[in-house]
């Protein structure tokens, strides 16, 4: 019997300021910044919009991320004590925002109320998104980089398709039909437009986080905050001997590093990915509002070297097979998609990419495959890898310690196992819980050196600008891709435009 062969990816560099070079964002940020600090320099330009205890709550938090906020707990590695927004970024938190706009809160307590769920999340994501798109229309000259949306502890505990307020706190709205009937309506129009209007709030989704950023495509980008974190946050200043679900300093890092993301651009480079080349996550959402379950939206993430990245919306159709319980495109509609992103590509570097690799979480079959050739120039290198989590495959050491997060094992010349969670020698431990399990990654088309695509893979769990943490378990490509999914679908008549992957995170 052959004896397994396991190898190791040297953990990938990340580009910060002057072209200097750190494993951990944090370690990067605090001794040199961002990689476009120079540039970026200024005040940043946001507008808040709350209720007034929610405005009043992210004012106490201004105050705390303007100067340093002691770790959780000094003696852990993998906590970091945070040294300020400024000292960070070279960029200055304004005295006050570009634009404030008060919400009532009686309004939002009586629309999340609303007996029907689709008419309750439609009504307090109406009062959000129409404050925000009124003050842009109204003050044109004065556009926030960023909008930061705090909600109400009923909004985000009762926004949601699996909660709802008690009986005995619901109140009558304006839709009285059935989500049954209303279906109905959807794929068989009533004579009485008053039916139809009812019925399409079914395609409007049970999340006020997603329908709300799929109303904004294009409009505003936002960064929703709950009031009820900002009163933990702010509440343990000066005592940390209490933990909530984030420390203050955990939750500094990780929103000022969406907050700079969002306003001025990535806040750390890839520094070894190669140049000429893009990752595509292909991504499916299911429609539930359709009658028979077979449609669903495609969409398509493009990434590139930079770690930036766009975000496209392809055809709703019936992409969705009960038998493979899988969503699969047909040539045309596959070619579509990847016309998109290579056009893209062309428009922001000129000429079309040297390789392409397309990443997805089931085997893209022979005629999505042809389809994604076909959109791509003769001279592009295209590879499809499928990325998966598996736990086929367990590795134990004989020690207090797991797997080195970076080990692979080569199955077959075009399938391996990655693990991209375990022992983190900069942390000297695992900042994890259980066995750490891996990645099982095909090349199913196109060809490839194995490792290549691994140390790719390895790389693109570095480039979550939604927080700060030293990596992820799955590249960026697939992270959010239910998340981006969710947010195609939570609205009729989206923005078609290929939009920054920063108006989903």
């Amino acid at each position: 019997m052959t004896r397994a062969q396991l190898k190791v990816i040297v953990e990938p560099q990340l580009e910060f300021a002057h072209g200097q070079c750190e494993e951990h964002p944090k370690d990067g940020l605090f001794l040199y910044g961002p990689p476009n600090a120079e540039s970026a320099q200024g005040i940043l330009r946001f507008g808040l919009i709350g209720t007034r205890d929610g405005i009043d709550l992210f004012g106490k938090w201004e105050k705390l991320i303007s100067s340093y906020i002691p770790p959780f707990r000094a003696d852990v590695a993998h906590h970091s004590g945070f040294p300020g927004f400024q000292p960070l970024f070279g960029m200055a938190w304004p005295a006050k925002p570009t634009a404030t706009l008060q919400l009532d809160n009686q309004r939002l307590e009586k629309a999340i109320r609303i007996s029907n769920r689709h008419e309750a999340i439609k009504s307090c994501v109406d009062i959000y998104s129409g404050a925000i798109t009124e003050f842009l229309a109204r003050e044109a000259d004065v556009t926030p980089d960023l909008w930061f949306v705090v909600v109400p502890g009923d909004i985000y505990r009762w926004g949601r398709p699996t909660k709802s307020p008690p009986v005995s706190e619901r109140i009558a709205g304006k839709a009285t039909m059935s989500g049954k009937s209303a279906r109905g309506f959807l794929s068989a129009p009533s004579m009485f437009a008053s039916d139809n209007d009812e019925a399409e709030l079914q395609l409007y989704d049970l999340n006020f986080h997603n329908q709300l950023k799929a109303r904004l495509l294009g409009k505003a980008v936002v960064q929703i905050v709950r009031e009820t974190m900002l009163a933990e946050v702010t509440a343990l200043e000066g005592s940390l001997k209490k933990r909530t679900v984030q420390d203050p300093a955990t939750v500094a890092w990780n929103l000022c590093t969406t907050t700079y993301y969002k306003s001025a651009g990535p806040p750390w480079r890839l520094r070894d990915i190669r140049p000429g080349v893009c990752y595509v996550g292909i991504v499916f959402k299911r429609d539930t509002s359709d009658p028979k379950g077979r449609n669903a939206c495609c969409g398509a993430q493009l990434f590139l070297r930079s770690g930036d990245g766009l975000v496209f919306r392809g055809a709703v159709g019936p992409w969705y097979s009960a038998k493979l319980k899988q969503c699969h495109l047909p040539t045309a509609k596959a070619a579509d998609l990847m016309r998109l992103v290579i056009d893209e590509y062309r428009r922001v570097h000129g000429e079309a990419p040297n390789e392409v690799f397309i990443h997805g979480r089931s085997r893209f079959d022979e005629f999505e495959w042809q389809g994604f050739k076909d959109a791509c120039p003769a001279e592009t290198k295209v590879v499809g890898i499928r990325i998966r989590k598996s736990d086929e495959l367990k590795l134990y050491r004989l020690a207090r310690q797991p797997v080195l997060r970076g080990t692979y094992y080569e199955a077959t010349p075009r399938r391996a196992y990655l693990w991209t969670k375990g022992y983190v020698a900069r942390f000297n431990t695992y900042p994890g819980f259980e066995v750490p399990n891996p990645l099982a990654v095909n090349i199913d088309w196109g060809d490839a050196e194995l490792p290549t695509v691994l140390a790719d893979i390895l790389a693109l769990t570095k480039v979550n600008f939604n927080g700060c943490t030293f990596a992820d378990g799955l590249p960026v490509t697939l992270k959010f891709a239910d998340a981006i999914g969710e947010i195609l679908t939570a609205a009729p008549d989206l923005e078609r435009a290929p939009q920054p992957f920063k108006y989903y995170i």
